[in-house]
């Protein structure tokens, strides 16, 4: 940045855009903290997943596992997003454009959250109608609308998102 003040000029440059070491360094901290949580969270959401998987339960519970996915993806993309975050990476080119646009901007990571938000709704619905209309939702309740559910959850995710 160059200032011209009468006869004297000036020319300062910043690398870090104005942000001081002590906040840099916070960011580091909270950056990894958000990866190690992010870890966590993967390693507990493909753990059941397993057990789902393994239990013979995840034809019964279709929405229960649709919901385990969108958690496990969004522990995926707090890992990447915020590990990237940690790295200073180069934003001129054109795949750092859509690295910017995509993961660092946490437009992936919101669309999975926004999906999951929907799929919850639908678990409560379909709950609500098996304890509280446990004759209806047997006859009414068939296997396509919960894939229908599950199949909206995720677009209505990546549209809202």
């Amino acid at each position: 940045m160059t200032t011209d003040q009468g006869e004297t000029m000036t020319q300062t440059t910043t690398r870090d855009n104005g942000v001081t070491s002590s906040s840099q360094g916070a960011a580091v901290y909270y950056n990894s903290f958000v990866v190690s949580l992010g870890c966590i969270g993967a390693a507990a959401n493909g753990l059941v997943l397993y057990a789902l998987v393994a239990s013979k339960q995840h034809r019964k519970q279709e929405l229960i596992v649709n919901q385990n996915l969108f958690d496990l993806y969004s522990c995926l993309l707090l890992i990447t997003t915020f590990g990237l975050k940690l790295f200073d990476i180069d934003m001129t080119s054109s795949s750092g454009f859509w690295l910017c646009r995509l993961l660092l901007s946490e437009n992936l990571l919101w669309c999975g959250v926004s999906g999951s938000f929907v799929n919850l709704t639908f678990i409560a619905i379909e709950r609500y109608l098996k304890v509280c209309h446990p004759i209806w939702s047997k006859k009414k309740l068939r296997k396509w609308m919960t894939y229908s559910a599950m199949a909206f959850a995720w677009i209505s995710g990546f549209v809202t998102g």
